[in-house]
């Protein structure tokens, strides 16, 4: 069946009043025009009263509680009913499958171009630095909560001790973890047998999404304490010092964005620039806070309305928060040998290929750990000798300002992740994403909960979602 064809004859609107016939709202009300004036006056407090700046700090990191609040739950929730959707184990198993296939690859290749821009930029030439002189305690301050793991520890990492535990520290492969089985055995059991279960989670799932509805409507005062503390705190001027470095940084995210456009439209034929503009919102906001998870919630719900199934959506962005971290891959390698140039070390193509392998390694697992870059540079630096692991302190200064390149490619790279790969399992129906790039069946806020429509179970067709005009109840939606 073909999952396109047979969503599409099933999904008939079930409000007929279409968007365009609302009254248009006053720009001012628009959640991008709000973030963005937070944002620029957040850059102007920082600028011209920098105290005041880094005093601020306090309203990021709430917003940033509020959205931690519903993470964890939420993910189960949208994991489980759509696995329950779909009522297929295999196909769960091969989107999965799929999904790291994807990362892989994704994540060797933002490495490797790293290591290209940082050969052919040369970033820290010149810069004749003297490890002794950098303070090993202002790393130790910044890496001591989260002690480095090997790949066998971070796989055991993955699975529960305790699922009360993985809940209460927010722990999203763990909750992924659960979330999977849970939905499997739901499926193994019988949907039809398990539909109290399952229709009382989506009733809860709703009230989560009117939660997260309420949050968001703070989330320029998150931006504008998270942007003022960021200027605030490290300052415009610090840009100089690290001027290459940025520029080097910069440069490959935006040829890298680029590839990702090719990649977007390629395959699953995904126009990326009506994409970024559908959730201009979201990139702002992430931006803003300089945190992917700050918009985790409201990015699944707009995938899942422009055609991606709830399932494939549900896998996807979680595991890619934790394994395909595009930006932050960028950063680690020409970050590296930037490091490995300062102190006058020249790496020979052995020693990048050594480098590469163990950067694999470290860079995963990196999302919501303090100083994660710092300790994926400094196991890296540790396992290969090639500088002293207190070196790696010189980047102390820099890495607040990489942050924005960071948010972007990361949170980019897995919205293609998540396109290609429902094209692959067959749960992508582009008619539904054109209609809502266009607008059309949705309001100025993403569908609360997405819309089942009446379709085979067990079918790819079965986990493609239609955009709701409004917020719809599953309850309501059967």
């Amino acid at each position: 069946m073909n999952p396109q064809k047979s969503t599409a004859a099933s999904s008939s609107p079930t409000n007929p009043t279409p968007a365009n016939t609302s009254a248009r709202k006053p720009f001012y009300s628009s959640l991008f025009f709000q973030i963005l004036v937070a944002v620029v006056s957040g850059i102007i407090i920082g600028h011209l009263w920098p105290d005041i700046g880094a005093a601020l700090r306090p309203l990021g990191d709430g917003f940033i509680q509020l959205i931690k609040m519903i993470i964890s739950p939420l993910i189960f929730l949208v994991i489980v009913t759509g696995i329950a959707a779909v009522s297929d184990v295999k196909a769960v198993g091969r989107t999965g499958v799929k999904a790291l296939i994807y990362f892989t690859a994704a994540t060797l290749f933002a490495l490797v171009f790293g290591l290209i821009v940082g050969n052919v930029v040369e970033p820290g030439a010149g810069l004749n630095i003297d490890p002794a002189s950098l303070s090993q305690d202002a790393l130790n301050a910044k890496t001591a909560t989260a002690p480095p793991k090997d790949a066998g520890a971070f796989i055991l990492g993955i699975i529960p001790t305790s699922v009360v535990g993985a809940f209460a520290s927010n722990s999203l492969l763990q909750v992924l973890c659960f979330a999977v089985f849970f939905g499997a055995a739901i499926v193994v059991v019988g949907r039809e047998r398990c539909m109290p279960v399952v229709s009382l989670m989506e009733t809860v799932l709703e009230l989560f999404f009117k939660i997260m509805g309420w949050v968001m409507r703070v989330a320029p005062v998150g931006a504008f304490g998270a942007m003022a503390f960021i200027i605030g705190q490290y300052g415009l001027g610090s840009l100089g010092t690290y001027a290459l470095l940025i520029a080097a940084c910069y440069g490959a995210a935006l040829v890298f964005i680029s590839l990702l456009f090719g990649v977007a439209w390629a395959y699953p034929r995904v126009p990326l620039w009506q994409f970024m503009k559908y959730t201009r919102e979201e990139f702002l906001l992430a931006l803003g806070t300089a945190s992917t998870e700050s918009v985790l919630p409201r990015i699944m719900t707009k995938l899942t309305n422009a055609g991606c199934s709830r399932a494939t959506t549900g896998l996807v962005i979680p595991t890619g928060y934790s394994f395909n971290l595009d930006g932050a891959a960028l950063y680690l390698s020409i970050s590296l040998l930037f490091l490995a140039q300062a102190f006058g070390y020249n790496l020979d193509l052995g020693q990048q290929l050594a480098a590469l392998g163990v950067l694999m390694l470290t860079s995963k697992g990196m999302a919501g750990v303090p100083g994660s870059a710092f300790l994926a540079l400094s196991a890296t630096a540790g396992a290969l000798g090639i500088f002293p692991v207190a070196g790696v302190a010189l980047l102390l200064g820099a890495d607040r300002l990489m942050d924005s390149m960071r948010v972007v490619v990361n949170l980019l790279g897995n919205c293609v992740a998540t396109f290609v790969v429902a094209k692959w399992e067959g749960q992508f129906d582009r008619d539904a994403m054109l209609r809502a790039f266009a607008g059309e069946g949705t309001t100025a806020e993403p569908a609360l909960v997405p819309s089942q429509a009446k379709v085979p179970e067990g079918t790819a067709a079965a986990a493609a979602v239609e955009p709701s005009p409004e917020a719809v109840s599953p309850a309501a939606a059967r």
